[in-house]
Parts: C-alpha cells; sequence; structure tokens
C-alpha cells in the first residue's frame, strides 16, 4: 500500500466529513464543499495553509506529534482515528511502533498446547483465536459448532472477511449484514495502518477488492476502528438467533493474535441457545467417537 495515498485519501476523507457547524465555523455563502476547507482545518490546527496542503498530499514525515495531535483534534478524529493517523506518520518516516521489528505470530504459534488449554477451560462462551487477516486459527469446543458455517470442511484456513464478503451464507450468518461489513473493513483498515509491511494483509485486500463491490466501496471510504468490546447479533444454523457479547484480548506472546470471547447475557434467551448449542455439540462429539 502507498503510504502517501493512504495519508492523503484518510485526511480528505475526514475533512470531507466535517461541516463548518460541527467544527463552530460560520458556514458562509457559496460554499463548494460540504466539508472544511483545507484552510479552515490549518486554522484550527494553528499551522499554516500550506503545511497542512503538504500533509494532506500525503508528505506527513517529519510531521511532529503536536502537529499530528493539532490536525486530530482540528478534524475531530475519535481514539482509533488518531491512532491511525500516527501509524500513517511512523509508516511515513521508517520507524516500527515499538521502536524495533517485532515477531510476527505465526499461523502454528495458536497450536501452542498452553493456549490450547486455555481454550478448552472456556465452556460457557465461545472463544476464537485470530490474527491480523481475520483466519481463524483456533477456537474451543463451542467456537467450533459456532462457526461451523465459516470453517466448513477444512482445506485453506477459514478467514472471517472472506466469509463476509465471499460467501453468500454469511448473509445468515449475519442478519446485520450491512453493519458487519463495515466493521469488518474499518478493522482491516486500522490493522493495516497498524502494519503497512504486512504482505499477507495487502494480499487479502487486493483479492476481496477484486472480487467484492461493497468490499472496495467500503474500503474507499478509509474508515477505521478496534473491535475491543460490543455486542453482535447472529442467526446459527441450528439454534437460531443469538444475541452476544464479545470482548477481544490481545494475547501478548504472540504479537498480532487475539483471542476474541462471546458470551451470553446470563438468563436471557441467547443464553438458553447457547447452552442448547453446547449440548448439540457434546452429543454430536458423542456420536461421533461411537
Amino acid at each position: 500500500m502507498d503510504n502517501e495515498s493512504e495519508v492523503r485519501e484518510f485526511l480528505m476523507s475526514r475533512r470531507a466529513r466535517i461541516t463548518p457547524e460541527q467544527a463552530g465555523l460560520p458556514a458562509g455563502p457559496n460554499r463548494r464543499v460540504a466539508g472544511l476547507r483545507r484552510s479552515e482545518v490549518a486554522t484550527l490546527a494553528g499551522v499554516s495553509v500550506e503545511y497542512y496542503a503538504k500533509l494532506e498530499r500525503g508528505a506527513i514525515a517529519g510531521a511532529s506529534s503536536s502537529v499530528l495531535d493539532a490536525v486530530s483534534r482540528a478534524l475531530q478524529l475519535d481514539d482509533t482515528e488518531r491512532t491511525h493517523l500516527f501509524d500513517l506518520a511512523r509508516a511515513a518516516d521508517g520507524v516500527p511502533l515499538s521502536g524495533r521489528p517485532r515477531r510476527r505470530a505465526s499461523k502454528t504459534a495458536a497450536n501452542r498446547p498452553s493456549l490450547q488449554w486455555v481454550l478448552a477451560t472456556i465452556t460457557g462462551g465461545i472463544a476464537v483465536v485470530t490474527n491480523q487477516h481475520q483466519d481463524v486459527l483456533a477456537t474451543n469446543e463451542l467456537g467450533r459448532a459456532f462457526y461451523a458455517p465459516i470453517i466448513g470442511d477444512g482445506g485453506r484456513t477459514p478467514n472471517l472477511a472472506r466469509f463476509q464478503f465471499l460467501d453468500p451464507a454469511s448473509r445468515d450468518f449475519y442478519p446485520d449484514w450491512d453493519r458487519f461489513a463495515e466493521m469488518c473493513v474499518a478493522i482491516m483498515r486500522a490493522r493495516a495502518g497498524h502494519d503497512p509491511g504486512n504482505r499477507q494483509l495487502q494480499d487479502l485486500v487486493g483479492e476481496l477488492s477484486t472480487q467484492s463491490d461493497t468490499f472496495r466501496t467500503l474500503w474507499g471510504a478509509h474508515n477505521v476502528r478496534t473491535h475491543g468490546t460490543g455486542t453482535k447479533r447472529f442467526n446459527h444454523p441450528v439454534v437460531g438467533e443469538l444475541v452476544l457479547a464479545y470482548e477481544e484480548l490481545a494475547i501478548t506472546a504472540e504479537p498480532g493474535l487475539v483471542l476474541m470471547v462471546y458470551t451470553a447475557e446470563p438468563g436471557s434467551a441467547s443464553a438458553e441457545r447457547l447452552q442448547l448449542l453446547a449440548s448439540w455439540t457434546a452429543a454430536t462429539v458423542t456420536v461421533t467417537a461411537e
């Protein structure tokens, strides 16, 4: 990915979404743009118009933290967007995020026995380990049943982004498909900015951009977000609708890997259905073993 283009398009997209009223500026007559002008962003950030124009052309190398903070405030960036801007600036400067190159987790890292033991101890919720490319690397027993539509019968490593945009079954699995699609792309955008040299992620973006018009449109919006925590709604082929809360946990021993745990509110219909799925999974395993 071309860093200058990433910077240019990100800053332009953020500027275009803010109206003068939102920035506390008079709109004035005869405006040709819905968002802010470059000169208005420069004024709000306390830099010259020429300097901000240089930044928006993608020449962000050497920009100080104070300038980036000022631009972030002027464009009303949230925490994830601000981090993304700093990531793009560090990439332009050629500085690794930690100050030194970090070892990237391999797909086999999820097979470490102690990590597998941790997954096995999570019995009341869905646990899944994914990497920066949204590959599903490992799950607990309930997770295998939950993600059956995605995991399939084997072959290529299952990937949440490919399932989202290339598999028609995702429309059934994700009742809020449009929302999930936006989240998926925004998370990938943030990860791409954090690790711009990740060739596998670049290849995945290229593949999805070629095969999905929706992905290509969402990628061009330059929205970014982190997963973190929240609630999602699913339609499972065995137990029906599930409303699940999720927490994303970084696996610090394996940079790039995260553990996502989905649970249902105690006493809710989703909790009962999750227990039903666990019982169905146990029965299926027993029959298979026999």
